[in-house]
């Protein structure tokens, strides 16, 4: 019985020494080795493109805008913009980026003339196009 005792207050012994030695080392270690500093990275700039499947049409006759999104993540809406006097308009045209970064929009205009339109996901825009509708 008395052995049982001694080999329970060594085994405590040596955790607590243990334990404490190997604080000890994490201290040092956290001393000692220090993280290499993170270089931070200039996020990359989202891009769209724009190309129009038919540069006259016919009013309200369809026709597609596609283009690519660079920058933007799979899924996301982009949403044709009609500059309207001075102001740039959402149409309800919309279509979501695919996997690979293209995208595919049918539109149907009904104001006659030259219609500027450009593609927009929050704060990227496309280079403005021009369709004109007879």
């Amino acid at each position: 019985m008395n052995r049982a005792l001694r080999y329970a207050g060594v085994a405590a012994a040596t955790v607590a020494l243990l334990a404490g030695g190997s604080a000890v080392a994490f201290a040092a270690q956290d001393v000692v080795h220090t993280p290499a500093p993170v270089v931070a990275t200039a996020p990359a700039t989202a891009t769209l493109t724009a190309k129009t499947s038919a540069t006259t049409v016919k009013a309200w006759q369809e026709f597609r805008i596609t283009g690519a999104a660079k920058g933007i993540k799979a899924g996301t809406k982009v949403t044709v913009q009609q500059k309207q006097g001075k102001k740039w308009v959402s149409l309800p045209a919309q279509a979501p980026v695919n996997a690979n970064g293209s995208y595919a929009i049918r539109v149907k205009l009904g104001i006659k003339g030259v219609n500027e339109l450009r593609i927009a996901s929050g704060s990227t825009l496309s280079p403005v196009v021009q369709v004109t509708v007879r």
